[in-house]
């Protein structure tokens, strides 16, 4: 298989985000017309696409594929219950969820979901009322997104698999063509391709210091590539490590640090923790030491937790991250949320709190390694070779070739 990296322009020099109604217009006008562009590319050499597979918050793609008359995909990157609760948003629930999103405690009920869901536990861009260009701009695309599905009916690929999540799946797939290819996780052991060099000095520094501490001893802890936390939040986190007591691998961006800080950092973690810039997550969370994950809980990471077998501490800041959280602790028992005081901080008595009862020998901590370690196997049988993963993907690309 040969794959082509084509890039296209949205017709902006920088990487800011559209000012408002009319720039996202213009925006979009650029990105269809060199898109458009590509496809016809293709045409004219002889190698026309016959499908187009995009993600939900692609909307130029969407204006193409009509164009062109190609059937389109989408690949949902987010889990069935988030699929389930932005086609309910559109499809009669917008107004109560709205209508109560200053009140977390507020409980809706969603059908295929196993238990009515808080509203503290909804993605943040469903029940921001700020009025922002931003909150205006998400609801806008996944709007579209929605009245596309119901008009054409896409095939719906979606980064989970059954044994996750069974009933909210049986319920989408009673509207929706969904096929179940997750989860998309690589193997660490195969090679990659970065586009983005990374220090492979550090990579031998934090792989050496893993290999120098006992089994499921190590607490690993990342945030993402968004977050910039405030010193106070810093000093927080970093405090509650300590407390804990145990060792810990954090994952901190260094442009988010005045140079004080950074050797104030460096200083309280070296005899106990190490403090990187970037490391390869899940070759991290494969290892044997790691024995949980203080997480943002961002799709990705949740998955990559769940394929390792690693307990996760959930520290949701936006987007899908508080319903992921959500499932890993109620749903799946395999992790817990922390509780932010009154000011929305993250102390470190209540980190250390949630890593002890996790990490230790209660009973909680029993349950949660134990299905930790089932979900594992499950998922691993999942994304083998012949897996039900694999055998979706093909029924998907059958369908493709047939239509």
């Amino acid at each position: 298989m040969v794959i082509s990296y084509v890039p296209y322009s949205d017709g902006v020099d920088d990487v800011s985000m559209p000012r408002d109604a009319a720039d996202r217009a213009r925006r979009r006008r650029a990105s269809s017309e060199s898109l458009s562009g590509i496809v016809a590319s293709f045409a004219d050499r002889g190698q026309p696409v016959t499908c187009i597979m995009c993600t939900m918050v692609s909307p130029p793609v969407l204006d193409v594929a009509r164009e062109h008359n190609i059937p389109l995909a989408i690949y949902w990157i987010q889990p069935a219950t988030l699929l389930a609760i932005a086609y309910n948003y559109f499809h009669g629930y917008n107004e109560l969820i709205t209508s109560h999103a200053n009140d977390p405690e507020y409980e809706v009920c969603l059908p295929g979901l196993n238990r009515p869901l808080q509203i503290r536990n909804f993605p943040s861009f469903f029940i921001d009322v700020s009025g922002t260009e931003r909150a205006k701009a998400f609801i806008e695309v996944f709007r579209e997104l929605f009245e596309y599905m119901d008009l054409w009916r896409p095939k719906v690929l979606v980064n989970t698999f059954e044994e996750l999540e069974p009933n909210v799946l049986a319920e989408m797939k009673q509207h929706l063509d969904v096929f179940t290819v997750g989860p998309m996780v690589r193997s660490p052991m195969e090679t990659q391709i970065h586009l983005f060099t990374h220090d492979n000095i550090d990579k031998e520094r934090y792989m050496e210091w893993l290999q120098a501490h006992p089994d499921k001893s190590v607490v690993y802890v990342s945030f993402g590539s968004l977050v910039k936390f405030s010193k106070h939040q810093i000093d927080e986190i970093v405090g509650g490590l300590r407390q804990c007591g145990r060792p810990y691998l954090l994952v901190l961006r260094r442009d988010g640090l005045e140079d004080d800080q950074s050797h104030s950092l460096l200083e309280n973690t070296q005899s106990q923790g190490m403090v990187v810039d970037w490391c390869d997550q899940l070759e991290v969370l494969s290892h044997s030491v790691v024995g949980c994950f203080v997480s943002h809980c961002g799709w990705n990471s949740t998955i990559e937790s769940v394929v390792s077998g690693v307990p996760i501490i959930g520290v949701p800041l936006m987007f899908d991250q508080p319903t992921n959280i959500y499932l890993a602790e109620k749903e799946w028992e395999v992790g817990i949320k922390v509780e932010r005081n009154s000011d929305g901080v993250l102390m470190g008595e209540e980190l250390a709190r949630c890593i002890e009862l996790v990490m230790g020998e209660g009973a909680e901590a029993k349950v949660i390694k134990e299905r930790a370690n089932v979900l594992k196997e499950i998922a691993q049988a999942t994304s083998d070779t012949g897996g039900s993963a694999e055998r979706s993907l093909r029924d998907f690309l059958k369908t493709i070739q047939e239509s």
